[in-house]
Formats: C-alpha cells, structure tokens, sequence
C-alpha cells in the first residue's frame, strides 16, 4: 500500500516538473531574465530529483535478500544525499551567472508573461509539495519528504522573483529611464541562498540515517519507558540500540526475565513486546535477546533498568 503510494507522488512530482521545467527555461531565455532562468534550472534539479527519488523508492521497495538482509531502505537515504549535493551545484551555477549578470546588465523583456509563469509555478508546487510531504509523512519516506520540501523551496523563490519582476514591470511602466536591472541577478543569488539553505537541511538528516544514527529521541524514549512498564514481567532490560534506514526502524535490545522461566513463556514475552513495538512504529524489526536473571550477582554489573527481586523469589 506504502509502495504505491510513493510511486503515485513521485509520478506527480515528475510530471509537475518537467511542465515547469519547460515553461520557466522558454520564458527565461525568450525574456533574458537571469531569475528565472535560475528558476528553471532549481526546477531542473527538482525533476532530477524526483527521478532520482523515483528509481530509490522502486529499490528500496525490495524485500530482504541473501546480499541485503536487512532489506534495501537505505537507498532512500542515498538518494537524499545525492538530492543535496545537486541542489549545491545548481546553486554554485546560479551565483556564477547571477554575478556575471550583476556587472553587466541588460533589459528584460516580456516582463507581463515572466510574472504569470511564476504565479502558475508557485500555485502548481505549494499544491504538490503539500501532497508529497502528506504522503511522506503517511508512509515515513525521506525520498518523498526530501522531493516536497524541494518544491516547498520552489515557491518561495518563485514568489520572489515574481517581486522582483513586479517591481520592474512597475518602474518600466512608469519610469522607463530608471534603472532597476541589477534586481534580477540580486533576486537570483538570494534564491540560489535559499536553495543552500534548503540543501543544509536536508542533507543532514539523509547523512544521520546512512551512518546509523540512533532513532529520535522521542522514540527512543517511548521505548524505554514501554520497556520499564513491563516490570514485574520482566526484570530489567539493557543494550537497547536503534537504527533507521529508509523508512525502516531497526531495534534490538535483551530483555531480563527470571531465570526459573520456561522457554515458552520467555518467547511469549519477546513475542508481545515485538507485536507491541511493530504496533507503535511502522516498517519496525524487533530483535529481542532473552537473558536470565542472577540475583547473586553484584549490583554494580546488574543491567540496567532493572527491577531485580521482582520474580526471583516466586
């Protein structure tokens, strides 16, 4: 159901894309606008990313195999990556011909259809984005959540030079020998801040997961706490170590019981946590290690969150 979720806004994002894609690069090289050109190559790397996105989502939909046992998610991760690392070099570009533009400026025609093609990009993508970061968030995909907040990026540097190609029309119109041109490469670069801005964000929590960062520490506490609860089921409980990739949550923890107990009951108890956990988080493995309980043993080497005493002596 998740799969086809994904695939459904990621094929909107792409189709969003590339109309922009087209509409923005006409536009700018028709006009000689500098922003929007600018606006058409940002939109360029969303539709590279949304591709790159699409071709991850379809890996990591993947089950568990021989070479990837513990399945494929951290190819949404990788795609994150990559994602960041084209928004840099398409903002290192934008500088570049902003600056080039900066010290030598020159008119900008069809200023009327410039500012209606960014009003239409900043309608179609604050839709679009809202649709992608909900389905993001419903299926826990950073590959969509990554391709929205691309193009929640997109409109507001569309707004902006939609500003800033107001502003000229305005002066154009009424105060043709008023020079106003250095705006457009000014509005560029701080697109181009923007996107950087953008990049940062999201690069740093692709980067967390692809090295095994633990999970959030509200989860984290959630867990601990759903562990502690158990007692007098459990003794105690140590070595809780979490993970993420994709999608994907990974847990492992050992689990303390009385050593007097059967394996069948410790299996039961592994079982309800796990059911209990995979509830509570989607896409979760759960691994439990049974480990019995010595109430000899010195206090100081006890693991922790232990409830010692709580079922030895029954």
């Amino acid at each position: 159901m998740h799969n086809k979720l994904k695939s459904r806004a990621i094929s909107i994002s792409v189709l969003s894309n590339l109309i922009l894609v087209t509409l923005k690069l006409l536009i700018g090289i028709l006009g000689g606008s500098v922003s929007i050109i600018s606006e058409a190559i940002h939109s360029g790397i969303d539709l590279l990313a949304a591709l790159i996105a699409w071709c991850a989502i379809l890996a990591s939909s993947k089950p568990a195999d021989a070479r990837h046992p513990y399945g494929h998610g951290k190819f949404e991760n990788l795609s994150g990556t990559i994602e960041a690392l084209l928004i840099f070099f398409a903002a290192a570009w934008i500088v570049y011909e902003s600056i080039y533009k900066l010290l030598n400026p020159i008119p900008i025609k069809q200023l009327d259809i410039s500012i209606m093609v960014m009003i239409f990009s900043s309608i179609v993508n604050f839709f679009i984005s809202n649709y992608l970061i909900k389905i993001g968030k419903t299926t826990d995909s950073i590959a969509i959540i990554a391709d929205a907040w691309h193009l929640r990026t997109d409109v507001y540097t569309s707004a902006g030079v939609m500003v800033s190609l107001c502003i000229m029309w305005i002066i154009q119109n009424f105060w043709p020998k008023f020079n106003i041109y250095w705006l457009d490469p000014v509005t560029a670069i701080i697109v181009a801040f923007l996107i950087i801005h953008a990049a940062l964000k999201l690069s740093r929590q692709a980067i967390l997961d692809l090295v095994d960062v633990s999970l959030p520490n509200s989860e984290v506490l959630w867990i601990n706490t759903y562990l502690q609860s158990l007692a007098p089921t459990i003794c105690g409980f140590h070595n809780l170590r979490t993970r993420k990739a994709g999608s994907s949550r990974f847990i492992e923890v050992h689990v303390v019981v009385n050593g007097k107990m059967t394996v069948n009951a410790s299996h039961d108890i592994t079982r309800d946590i796990s059911s209990k956990i995979r509830s509570h988080f989607t896409e979760t493995n759960v691994i439990i290690r049974i480990e019995p309980c010595n109430q000899h043993q010195p206090s100081n080497i006890c693991p922790i969150h232990c409830r010692r005493g709580c079922l030895i002596d029954q």
